[in-house]
């Protein structure tokens, strides 16, 4: 038996912020991870990147060190993606990174690194794999052009026994996992596909601490909670309008996964970053719904994360410095969301925090906050913000007036005001 979900995502849900790292095989083309499925690239052909993987710009300490600056506290990284090529020394295949010119565990350097670092680590290990001669060929797979490759008999119970095994090991042989991230299921590889529930049994053996996400029975976009199969809702590319439910309509625990520009695997053609505004106002959004951000970035074939990315997360990282009290351990607030922003709240320090996102006509408003908060602050450096509330509101409506008039936004990417809660 797992213990309570409240006691087994309790650092999570205080977390809120992690990196997600996409890497292998697919960096050396640098056309993004599914450049294998969606250019239908036969075997032969990809295989030849594994004799040239040899990153000698790889180093996990500097990775986690970038993450810990950016104020991430905890980290995915891929052990294997959909083309089958792992990252770790697994016994049941040959397509991995011990067999390549790295020459190296590529996933206990990174397990090491990251720990070492305080940051709590995950692992993804897709449920797909276009390598496994007993994977079906279907719609997704690189050989569904392949006439001859398609009349080649499969048995997936070979498969499945494969998938187990894997999971078997890299929750084996690491130590601690703190965070084991599926993906993904579609059309009729879902659930019992998976033998999921025997797979859940055994990993809950192995780990009895580690989280879940709920891909075992969802896909990318899918915001259903997963139950017994999954501890984490995980949507992707998206933030729920309203949080992720649970079918009672309590609060599930779960995160976006979002890219920092618009690839996951390394694409050199690929520049369309997210500014760091945007990346601060995604992780507060998500925070307001009660939900983490899961923000991804895509090492080169060298093993470097590239330095656009780098630098976002140098300046996300300078102002979770000063306002991270907004974020970190906080939920959804008892007030609905203003016109002007957001709010964030950290039920056990009984404090509301205002994420002003636009500029008001002073005096600034908080609707229906009259009597329920006091000391009201700028976050960023703990300065008193007066309360004044002027003759043609103060009679009018229970609004909680402050007198901000004449001043510029502290913070450009989002100004937080801190308030206690009554």
């Amino acid at each position: 038996m797992k213990p309570s979900d409240s006691t087994l995502s309790a650092w999570f849900t205080d977390a809120r912020f992690g990196m997600f790292i996409h890497w292998g095989l697919y960096a050396i083309p640098a056309r993004g991870e599914w450049a294998r499925g969606s250019e239908q690239i036969p075997d032969e052909a990809y295989r030849t990147f594994a004799g040239e993987f040899a990153p000698d710009r790889f180093d996990p300490v500097a990775w986690a060190a970038i993450a810990k600056k950016a104020g991430m506290k905890y980290v995915v990284m891929t052990a294997k993606h959909h083309d089958g090529f792992c990252l770790f020394d697994s016994k049941f295949t040959d397509f991995k990174a011990t067999n390549t010119p790295a020459k190296r565990d590529l996933v206990r350097e990174y397990v090491e690194a990251f720990r070492a670092a305080g940051i709590k680590v995950g692992l993804y290990y897709s449920l797909l794999d276009w390598n496994h001669p007993d994977y079906p060929i279907d719609r997704l797979h690189p050989l569904r052009s392949d006439e001859a490759a398609k009349a080649q008999p499969r048995e997936f119970s070979r498969y499945q026994d494969y998938l187990h095994n894997q999971v078997r090991e890299i929750l084996t042989n690491y130590g601690t996992i703190d965070l084991l991230w599926f993906d993904f299921s579609y059309d009729k590889l879902s659930d019992e596909a998976w033998r999921a529930t025997e797979l859940v049994k055994m990993i809950r053996s192995l780990q009895p601490n580690i989280l879940l996400n709920n891909r075992l029975v969802a896909g990318h976009a899918n915001v259903s909670h997963a139950g017994e199969l999954g501890d984490i809702t995980t949507p992707e590319q998206l933030i729920p309008e309203e949080g992720v439910r649970k079918p009672d309509g309590s609060l599930a625990v779960w995160e976006a996964c979002m890219t920092l520009n618009n690839s996951w695997g390394y694409n050199r053609h690929d520049h369309s970053y997210k500014s760091a505004t945007q990346v601060i106002r995604m992780l507060a959004e998500c925070v307001s719904k009660g939900g983490n951000l899961l923000l991804n970035v895509g090492p080169t074939a060298r093993g470097e994360i590239p330095d656009d990315s780098i630098r976002i997360l140098d300046e996300v990282g300078r102002w979770l410095q000063r306002n991270g009290d907004s974020i970190y351990g906080c939920t959804i607030a008892p007030f609905p969301k203003p016109e002007w922003g957001r709010y964030t709240f950290n039920v056990a320090a009984k404090k509301v925090f205002a994420h002003m996102l636009e500029r008001q006509m002073a005096p600034f408003n908080l609707p229906n906050m009259k009597g329920k908060v006091t000391r009201p602050r700028w976050l960023e450096d703990g300065s008193e913000i007066k309360i004044n509330q002027p003759w043609n509101i103060a009679e009018s409506a229970p609004h909680l007036c402050l007198d901000v008039s004449g001043w510029q936004l502290p913070n450009p990417h989002d100004t937080v005001i801190s308030l206690n809660l009554v």
